[in-house]
């Protein structure tokens, strides 16, 4: 699946989810599936806790934040590292 196929997976309406990217058909955040996959939960996990959505619905959320990230930056605290 191509990356643009990918993103067609998103929608953002604004009288949906507060206008939040949400997976299509579904109301389940871009962000809520990137927060879990950032804190450690596998795919598997995702896919067996939210009933309805797929594989390439995870790759797309991915994919969207990868492209979100292109545009804007959070600034992060450093500890001291070079």
């Amino acid at each position: 699946m191509t990356r643009s196929e990918l993103l067609q997976r998103i929608t953002v309406n604004p009288a949906v989810c507060f206008g939040k990217p949400c997976i299509r058909g579904h109301r389940i955040w871009v962000s809520f599936v990137l927060d879990l996959l950032a804190a450690g939960w596998t795919v598997q996990e995702v896919l067996d806790n939210y009933s309805g959505i797929e594989e390439e619905d995870i790759r797309a959320c991915i994919a969207y934040g990868s492209e979100m990230s292109r545009e804007r930056y959070v600034d992060i605290v450093s500890n001291g590292d070079p």
